[in-house]
């Protein structure tokens, strides 16, 4: 991170990337000396409330995060800056949206936690725009003009206050990943029966892994058998980007068990914050994410390493326990909703586990199932990506097929993940 003296010591003339972080109360109109350079400028962090009426000056710039600011407004000198390409306006205390606010050119855009009751028609204008993030907000319908985002591939709707889903939702061509839990559309559904476990019988230890619903933590359970080692996710009780920390614990305990699926223990209690937890089988060290997740290039598709390889078999391996899985949810009326290889544990046999339910929500339209499908079928290119050999296989035709199966612009011709299942297993014996 750069520092505001820095900047007006013009130490930074030619930086293409500028973060700031200092309370700053005003826009540094230092900053417009990089007009020529700046690319990618976050502000995150500050009291800024507004943006300057020459802000267009920055005609470099693609990404601007100004998250956790003072903002009441979306600024409508967004819309004067040809190259922005990612913004972000995460947890501020936004409540309008001019219509000339949203540049047409967006393609991601991030306004998760904030006031905001109605978007303008102008997003519809948004034509580029592949991930939007509405998350905490307070809107009561979505505008008709949405369904011309044709290349919206990523929708986050949780904890508003949405009476409906629109039926046209459920007809993009490319949406694949949606959450929609915490509105009043949304079915609330009693979760499983599941022990308590009690936390004075855990010792935690060290932190395994941390997301925005919660932190995961190695730790000793103590019963009548003795001590074993759990994993333990302590959720932090704010809304995240995908949703609402109570609808990932209740549809993660709804979801039961499978082998594809890391096994819960049961349910925190008596934690002394009155957190919430789920306390779960530990995963063996062996395992590991499949996949990263989407960089500020790629937007909405994950990213994995160049030496991440697979054989076809060992994709169909992957592929057939996360169908499994999915079909196992979409019977149960969930959906995940970030179905996706960074959320794919896998061992060096393609041993596969899924997990993260935060953006899952339960459902009653069977339409939905059909969104998923469209995302399975990324995740298939993605596994057929990383087979490299350059030998001709029947099998790489064969999925290749199910992949555009999956992924047809019509929703309704896609296949179930019944089917998907039934399919992958034939193959699986050949």
């Amino acid at each position: 991170m750069q520092t505001l003296k820095q900047l007006q010591k013009g130490e930074l003339f030619g930086a293409s990337k500028l973060k700031l972080s200092e309370n700053l109360a005003h826009f540094p109109e230092e900053i417009f000396d990089l007009a020529d350079t700046l690319e990618y400028l976050d502000l995150s962090g500050n009291s800024l409330s507004d943006l300057p009426e020459n802000f267009g000056l920055l005609k470099k710039l693609k990404v601007f995060f100004c998250s956790d600011n003072n903002f009441k407004h979306l600024p409508e000198v967004l819309a004067d800056c040809p190259s922005l390409d990612i913004v972000g306006f995460k947890s501020n205390s936004i409540e309008t949206i001019a219509s000339g606010a949203l540049n047409t050119n967006l393609r991601w855009l991030i306004l998760t936690n904030n006031k905001i009751a109605e978007l303008p028609a102008t997003i519809g204008n948004c034509s580029r725009m592949q991930k939007l993030m509405l998350a905490g907000n307070r809107l009561t319908v979505l505008p008709k003009e949405l369904q011309n985002c044709l290349n919206l591939g990523l929708l986050r709707i949780s904890a508003n206050r949405l009476a409906e889903i629109p039926e046209w939702l459920l007809e993009m061509p490319k949406l694949s990943w949606l959450a929609f839990s915490g509105n009043p559309a949304t079915t609330s559904t009693g979760t499983a029966s599941l022990e308590f476990v009690e936390w004075k019988d855990l010792k935690l230890n060290q932190v395994l892994g941390q997301g925005a619903s919660g932190i995961i933590y190695h730790a000793e359970r103590t019963s009548g058998n003795g001590t074993k080692d759990v994993a333990v996710k302590i959720f932090k009780g704010e809304v995240t980007s995908d949703g609402l920390p109570q609808d990932e614990m209740n549809t993660c305990i709804a979801a039961g068990q499978h082998p594809g699926l890391v096994k819960i223990i049961g349910q925190l209690n008596g934690h002394p914050e009155n957190k919430q937890g789920l306390v779960m089988e530990l995963i063996p060290a062996s395992f590991y994410n499949l996949g990263g997740p989407p960089s500020l290039q790629s937007c909405t598709r994950d990213v994995f390493s160049e030496d991440t390889k697979l054989t076809l078999e060992q994709a169909l391996k992957v592929a057939s326990t996360i169908a499994a899985v999915a079909a196992q949810l979409h019977e149960r009326k969930i959906m995940h909703g970030d179905l996706y290889a960074h959320n794919i544990l896998v061992d060096q046999d393609c041993n596969t586990l899924f997990g993260d339910f935060g953006a899952a929500t339960f459902y009653t339209n069977p339409s939905f199932e059909k969104i998923e499908v469209n995302a399975f079928g990324y995740l298939l290119a993605d596994l057929l990506g990383l087979y490299k050999e350059e030998v001709q296989n029947p099998l790489l035709a064969k999925l290749s097929e199910l992949q555009l199966r999956c992924q047809q612009e019509l929703p309704s011709l896609r296949p179930t993940f019944k089917m998907i299942t039934s399919s992958l297993a034939e193959k699986l014996k050949k």
